[in-house]
C-alpha cells in the first residue's frame, strides 16, 4: 500500500527536514511504501525566498533603498541554504517529482492509496499567504482516503478567512491527528470534526534510532549548544553570560551565514547527521526551537527554552506533556535553573507511553494490518 505525504519538508530548517524523515521511517517500519510530495511553492525557492521574506518584513520593506540592501545581503544566503537543503532532502527522503503550485498538483496528482498531511506548521501562514489549500489536500480526488498526522496551525488561533473555510477544507479527511491541544480546540470550534493529539514524528523514533544517525564531529571539549531561530538580543546576551558562568564554550548551529556575527562559534549548514550529533554530545542546550526541545528530551540533555514571541504554543505543549514547564526561562539573570534535576527515567517512560499511543492511533487511521507489510 502506498502513502503520499505532504508536509513542510522543503524549508531550510533542520526540524522540518527531520520530522519528514522520521515520518517516512515510521511508515516504512510499518511496511508501507511512502513518498513525500515534493511541493515547494515557487516563492519559497532559492532566490525567491528573499523576496518573500522581504514582503513580510516591517523593518526592511519600508522603501526602495532598504529593500535593495536586503536583497543584496540576503539573496545569496537564501540560495546557498536552499541548494544545500535540497541535497539533504535528496539524501534522506524518497520524493515525487517537483511541484510548485496547487494547480500543478491538481493536473498531475501523484498516485497513492492514502494521502497524509504530515507534521509541522502546515495549516498556518505559508509564505505570503494566510494559509495554503495544498496542505489541506485540496488536489486529492474525492474517492481517496485522507488523514493528517501531527498537523499544526502554528498558533492558538487562526485567521478569519481560514475560520470560514476550515469546515470545507477538512471535509475529505477520514482521520485528524494533530500536534497541539490548541489545534483540537480550533477544529472542534470551527468544524463538526474531531481530532486526536499525537506526538511529533521525531518523538516516534527511539533515542537509539537517532543515535544510529550520529557521525563524527571535531569537538573534543565540553560545550553549550545554541540553536536559535528567532532574533532576540536578550537570548544572545543570556547565552554569552551563561557561557562565562559555566566556563564552557558556545557552539551555535545555523543554516544562515549571517549568524557568524552572533555569540558563539558558528557551525554553518552542518549535515543532518552532524546536527543530530551536536545535540547528542552537548553538555547544555539553549534554544527557542520546538525540535531542539524535542532532541533535548530524546538525548536527555539539560536545556533551557527561551520562548519565541510567536509559535510558542507547540513548545509549551510538549513541555506540559512531560511536566517540564520549569524549562522555560523567565529571568535572564537566572543561570542556575538549567541544572535543576530532571527525572529523565520518568520522562522517558512518559514519552514511550505517548509514542505507543500515537503509533496505535496512526495504525488505526491507516487500517493497519500485519499483512499490509506484504502490500
Amino acid at each position: 500500500m502506498k502513502i503520499d505525504i505532504i508536509t513542510r519538508h522543503g524549508t531550510s530548517n533542520y526540524g522540518s527536514l527531520l520530522q519528514t524523515y522520521a515520518t517516512q521511517i515510521i511508515l516504512s517500519n510499518l511496511g508501507y511504501d511512502s513518498e513525500v510530495i515534493d511541493y515547494i511553492k515557487y516563492e519559497e525557492r532559492g532566490k525567491n525566498k528573499a523576496e518573500t521574506f522581504l514582503k513580510r518584513s516591517k523593518i526592511w520593506n519600508k522603501n526602495r533603498f532598504t529593500r535593495l540592501i536586503y536583497k543584496i545581503i540576503q539573496t545569496p544566503n537564501h540560495v546557498i541554504m536552499y541548494n544545500k537543503f535540497k541535497k539533504f532532502r535528496m539524501n534522506l527522503l524518497k520524493m515525487t517529482k517537483e511541484y510548485g503550485s496547487l494547480e500543478e498538483l491538481k493536473k498531475y496528482c501523484p498516485e497513492a492509496d492514502i494521502y497524509c498531511t504530515g507534521s509541522d506548521q502546515v495549516w498556518g501562514k505559508i509564505g505570503t499567504d494566510e494559509f495554503d489549500k495544498t496542505y489541506f489536500l485540496d488536489f486529492v480526488p474525492q474517492n481517496k482516503k485522507c488523514i493528517s498526522y501531527s498537523a499544526s496551525f502554528g498558533n492558538d488561533d487562526i485567521c478569519s478567512n481560514l475560520k470560514k473555510e476550515l469546515q470545507k477544507l477538512l471535509e475529505k479527511y477520514d482521520n485528524l491527528m494533530v500536534r497541539e491541544e490548541s489545534a483540537i480546540r480550533i477544529i472542534e470550534k470551527y468544524t463538526n470534526k474531531s481530532a486526536k493529539l499525537v506526538l511529533d514524528p521525531t518523538l516516534l523514533l527511539s533515542t537509539e534510532q537517532w543515535q544510529n544517525m550520529t557521525t563524527k564531529i571535531k569537538e573534543t571539549e565540553k560545550y553549550i549548544l545554541v540553536y536559535q531561530l528567532h532574533d532576540n538580543k536578550d537570548f544572545e546576551r543570556y547565552a554569552k553570560k551563561f557561557s562565562i558562568y559555566k566556563r564552557l564554550k558556545l557552539i551555535r548551529i545555523s543554516p544562515s551565514i549571517h549568524n557568524i556575527f552572533k555569540t558563539g562559534k558558528l557551525k554553518w549548514l552542518p549535515s543532518p547527521e552532524e546536527f543530530i550529533t551536536y545535540f547528542a554530545n552537548a553538555e547544555y542546550i539553549l534554544t527557542d526551537s520546538f525540535h531542539a526541545t524535542v532532541f533535548s528530551l530524546i538525548f536527555n540533555k539539560r536545556f533551557i527554552n527561551i520562548l519565541p514571541s510567536t509559535t510558542g504554543t507547540r513548545i509549551i505543549n510538549i513541555l506540559d506533556i512531560v511536566g517540564l514547564q520549569d524549562r522555560i526561562l523567565k529571568d535572564f539573570d537566572d543561570f542556575k535553573s538549567i541544572d535543576r534535576y530532571i527525572d529523565f527515567k520518568k520522562i522517558n517512560k512518559i514519552i514511550e507511553k505517548k509514542r505507543d499511543e500515537s503509533l496505535d492511533m496512526l495504525k488505526k487511521a491507516l487500517n493497519y494490518k500485519k499483512e499490509d507489510k506484504n502490500g
